[in-house]
């Protein structure tokens, strides 16, 4: 049995052709993902099998108390046709039985403008699945086209469930639900009181609903094992439709939210209409970022960038006063808005594909959940109600404004938002919640809270918190200056007082170049004044100091500090999280809850840090060839793994650096294209930093 598949990789497309006898396990690994603008997704493997408890054909995001709900997590479907059947995905699979008919008839799969797309040839047939979310809407479209051979029969078979996408496992206990059949082929199930139901039908209306009700008991998720959750489930589908395919005659089934009137379109124009907003998203980046397979990275960005579907209250107070909202989804499939990782990823996913009304949309926001000084760090599913738990989203807000002010020129955001900064810059002085403040001695932010993580390494299981690093951690003392310096820069252009930001900044450039270099390493202290003294971990936080527009490290250590990072943390896929010759080194994601949050910022590798490493590279090192070169792995390779065409979250720290967590997140795309793109200018000679 061969393995060998040659993806092709192109500006809008990535194709994997098939043949039978290769082995199933190359599609089983890899996943697909669409989106719907509202944090609500579809998504599954490109075997057409579920191995996780977030794979489904339809899993909108509801509103508060809600979230994204589980509600058709598998479709079957089967070809019948005179001498035979052919289940393209079933239970049999699905249940871990025989390997099923998905891998022998299938002859390519190809990922085009973001829509999935499978093509199999059954007994002289050629058959095309295809699989969208129309924009802002709670809606999933499954199309199946006969392209060309003779007619057959196609059952449809949907199960549903309505549990929160991560919720346990298991038969709701509202199950059975009350199936209404309405006129015009329209069939609705209200799984509870209050909820909204689920709609379903053909499209256009064809075909007939055949009542048949099943259990698919014990179905396996694989990977939810493998994490050490609850990994079985039974599903129950009400029946299915069946309906005579015909060469060149599509039909598609509709999952949805939506009232009934949004959903008589037919399926080629909502596919129509998709390709052609990415066309657009597209034609809005700037030159730079439409290099290649960067027009990839464009259409992954586009998946993160939500209204906040959970919070429909905060989209009508935003609208009534002719504002826009807009946040961003940190990754796919189990993060909400996360604060930190918007901000992070702001440039990247907004500012370098030309969407800067939507950059500015998103840091009003925030602005308007600012409190006590603090930027949130993530809302919870479901809730409307931000936690503050963190001291460098806030910090980070600061970087990401004075990106989106330097692309666009927007004073008049700036002059809104300023008093909101001061008011930051205000409160770390004086000192907020979970020990947030600055040392009155040496002008250094520290942050220290029992059982808190406040840093971005915020791995916390069974109340224990893996990497506490309280005490002065070195990515903040680095964040807060540049956030001093721009405010004094700010201040002056809007003619208000900066006499007060230029003496804090100069007090915490003195101290932290007395207080964070690491003589015996030659690298910078990862937390001074912590809880057992000083931390001397090599950690790439150290590359903050001087990755951001005002760097507090003395020039004079910057390529000491570059040239260890490369050595020691540098792979192909981004930076490792510690040495690999410390003790506490984890160079897998593996077992259960508790050993994998052992690794989580213990040496795996986060693609996101590529970012400012290559930034503070950069500075160190003028070679433009040698940091295109450095991009490589992620560009060249990873779009076809994990997450088809996106950038998963972390991979394992040695060879074959194996994607884990999430396969589409946020700011590993953002960060990548950002890079790709700061590359691309220099090599034109119009460097940034």
């Amino acid at each position: 049995m061969t393995t060998t598949v040659t993806p092709t990789v192109t500006e809008t497309e990535i194709v994997f052709p098939w043949a039978e006898g290769r082995d199933p396990e190359f599609l089983r690994v890899r996943e697909w993902l669409v989106t719907n603008g509202l944090g609500g997704y579809a998504s599954g493997t490109l075997l057409g099998l579920g191995t996780r408890r977030y794979h489904g054909v339809f899993v909108p995001n509801l509103p508060a108390p809600r979230g994204r709900t589980m509600m058709v997590p598998r479709l079957d479907d089967e070809l019948m046709f005179d001498g035979g059947v052919v289940r393209l995905t079933g239970a049999e699979y699905m249940d871990g039985g025989r390997e099923g008919d998905f891998a022998r008839h299938l002859t390519e799969f190809r990922l085009e403008w973001q829509i999935p797309t499978w093509t199999f040839q059954v007994a002289g047939r050629r058959l095309e699945k295809r699989v969208v979310m129309p924009f802002g809407q709670n809606t999933t479209y499954v199309e199946y086209t006969l392209v060309d051979g003779p007619p057959c029969r196609l059952h449809l078979r949907p199960y549903v469930t309505f549990r929160m996408h991560d919720g346990p496992l298991g038969v709701p206990g509202e199950w059975p639900f009350t199936l209404l059949i309405n006129r015009g082929g329209r069939y609705e199930i209200q799984p509870f009181d209050g909820s909204p139901p689920l709609r379903f039908c053909l499209r256009p209306r064809c075909g007939a609903f055949v009542v048949d009700e099943r259990t698919s008991s014990g179905v396996y998720y694989e990977i939810e094992k493998q994490r050490g959750y609850d990994h079985r489930e039974d599903l129950m589908t009400p029946g299915y439709f069946a309906h005579d395919l015909e060469p060149g005659k599509p039909v598609a089934m509709v999952f949805s939210t939506e009232p009934w009137e949004l959903l008589d379109l037919d399926a080629a124009a909502v596919f129509d209409s998709e390709r052609q907003r990415m066309q657009k998203l597209v034609a809005l980046a700037p030159e730079s970022a439409r290099q290649g397979a960067l027009t990839q990275l464009v259409l992954a960005s586009d998946q993160f960038i939500v209204l906040p579907g959970t919070r429909l209250e905060e989209s009508a107070i935003a609208r009534a006063a002719g504002d826009e909202v807009r946040t961003v989804i940190a990754g796919y499939h189990w993060f909400t808005d996360w604060g930190r990782d918007t901000m992070i990823s702001l440039e990247g996913l907004t500012l370098c594909t030309g969407r800067h009304r939507e950059a500015r949309a998103i840091l009003r926001t925030f602005s308007h959940y600012v409190k006590d000084g603090l930027l949130p760090n993530h809302f919870p599913e479901g809730q409307r109600v931000p936690i503050y738990n963190t001291v460098d989203a806030t910090l980070w807000y600061f970087h990401a404004i004075d990106r989106y002010n330097q692309a666009t020129g927007d004073e008049e955001t700036l002059e809104t938002l300023f008093p909101v900064l001061d008011s930051i810059v205000d409160h770390y002085v004086r000192g907020t919640h979970f020990g947030i403040g600055i040392d009155p001695k040496d002008g250094l932010v520290r942050a220290s809270a029992p059982g808190y993580q406040l840093t971005w390494m915020d791995a916390k299981v069974d109340g224990w918190v893996v990497t506490p690093r309280r005490g002065k951690p070195v990515e903040i003392q680095g964040l807060w200056y540049n956030a001093l310096r721009l405010m004094a820069e700010w201040a002056q252009r809007l003619g208000r007082p900066h006499e007060r930001y230029v003496s804090l900044a100069g007090q915490t450039h003195r101290s932290f170049n007395e207080r964070f270099w690491y003589e015996g390493g030659q690298h910078l202290y990862d937390v001074v004044d912590g809880e057992e003294g000083d931390d001397a971990s090599l950690r790439p936080n150290q590359v903050f100091a001087l990755s951001l527009r005002h760097p507090v490290l003395a020039e004079a250590r910057w390529k000491p500090v570059v040239d260890l990072v490369t050595e020691r943390l540098l792979t192909p896929y981004g930076l490792r999280t510690l040495d690999p010759a410390h003790k506490d080194y984890h160079p897998r994601y593996e077992g259960n809850l508790r050993e994998r949050d052992a690794a989580y910022h213990q040496g795996l590798v986060w693609a996101w840090l590529i970012g400012p490493f290559l930034d503070a590279w950069r500075r160190v090192y003028p070679d433009i060839g040698r940091a295109r070169a450095l991009l490589d792995g992620l560009l060249d390779h990873h779009l076809k793994d994990g997450g088809v065409g996106s950038v998963s979250e972390i991979f394992d720290a040695e060879p074959p650096y194996t994607p884990r967590g999430c396969i589409a997140q946020a700011w590993s795309v953002a960060e990548l294209l950002r890079s790709l793109v700061a590359v691309h200018d220099d090599a034109r000679g119009t460097r940034t930093i």
